[in-house]
């Protein structure tokens, strides 16, 4: 343990004190998470603990098992713990960005590279850092995160945090979270985490087939289909602008256009082709920000590309991770040139 912990303590040593005190938290979280794991099977033989937490975490097994036995993801102890963190969230994600910019704010790390977030075990040190960055005139978002990945580090638990979405969701993350022990390509967030949505997406369609499941509802995965392409196409029109030599209070006005362009094509398509379904209305009625948008770029930007290497590879797992790693391979340039062949392919 002693080992692992001391590339980052050096790290802090040899950083300033507004490193220190960061990296100080992410020691702090991620010991107190460690010490609370305890193995799943002992919870779920436990007669004094909750019986709904008990059958939660039964089912999560199943799924584990799935998805080292079918979509060939890591056979560890990870996700065969459970750590009950007594928080809603893990950590908080603090996005940033310039006023005129969908380019996030980067923060390198030793292990992980360099990520377009910060994360922060404690919300209110993640409001702190954000009002921040705010005053320095950034574009910032919060976003709790439920679970993550140390690549293989650490034997990941399942967290109570984890829990109240139900079995299928519970699923999904831990789908996607062995994903990224699969593999991951440091400096890359929009392919590690697309990548990584995509397993996620097709383990949970061949999860619900090998149990008799129909598939999700074609309307329900059309909506969100629809919502990310919304969102995508907005972070064009956007990029479209700020790539223009405006004045900055000309730049202003039009970028509030733009977001409530958005506000105005959503609900356009909620009400005429979505029978008014509103189950995105809480998002699209907060503040607007170019930082709110960085998750849907990151996340989503080449599900797609995936999805059509997947289909590439005959469906094989194995075949398709072993393609995986080497677009991961390439310089980035020819990689994002391959991933964006892979998307023309996949339309």
């Amino acid at each position: 343990m002693i080992r692992r912990f001391l590339p980052g303590l050096m790290v802090v040593l040899l950083s300033g004190c507004s490193s220190v005190s960061y990296y100080s938290q992410l020691a702090s979280g991620q010991w107190q998470l460690l010490r609370a794991r305890e193995p799943v099977a002992e919870v779920i033989a436990d007669p004094s603990r909750p019986q709904l937490l008990r059958e939660h975490l039964a089912q999560s097994q199943k799924a584990r098992t799935f998805a080292s036995e079918h979509l060939h993801l890591p056979d560890n102890q990870s996700y065969r713990l459970y750590a009950d963190i007594g928080r809603p969230y893990v950590v908080w994600n603090v996005f940033a960005t310039q006023e005129f910019s969908l380019s996030p704010e980067n923060h390198c790390f030793p292990i992980a590279g360099c990520v377009a977030y910060r994360g922060y075990y404690n919300q209110g040190a993640a409001r702190g850092e954000a009002a921040l960055l705010r005053q320095q005139g950034l574009d910032v978002s919060i976003g709790g995160v439920e679970a993550y990945s140390t690549l293989g580090w650490f034997n990941d638990p399942i967290m109570s945090s984890m829990m109240s979405w139900g079995d299928e969701r519970l699923a999904t993350l831990i789908f996607h979270e062995l994903a990224h022990q699969r593999f991951y390509v440091k400096d890359d967030t929009e392919f590690n985490e697309s990548y990584a949505n995509f397993v996620e997406q097709e383990g949970t369609r061949q999860w619900r087939a090998a149990r008799g499941l129909p598939p999700v509802s074609d309307a329900a995965l059309k909506q969100r289909d629809q919502f990310i392409r919304l969102i995508l196409d907005t972070r064009k029109r956007l990029d479209a602008l700020y790539a223009q030599p405006l004045a900055v209070d000309v730049m202003r006005r039009a970028k509030a256009a733009r977001f409530e362009h958005l506000r105005n094509e959503y609900r356009q398509m909620r009400d005429s082709q979505w029978g008014g379904d509103k189950r995105y209305d809480a998002w699209i009625n907060q503040p607007m920000n170019n930082a709110r948008l960085l998750p849907f770029g990151l996340y989503d930007q080449w599900v797609p590309a995936f999805a059509a290497l997947f289909a590439q590879e005959g469906g094989n797992w194995v075949r398709f991770y072993a393609a995986v790693e080497r677009l991961g391979g390439l310089p980035v340039v020819q990689r994002k040139a391959a991933l964006r062949q892979l998307e023309g392919v996949g339309r």
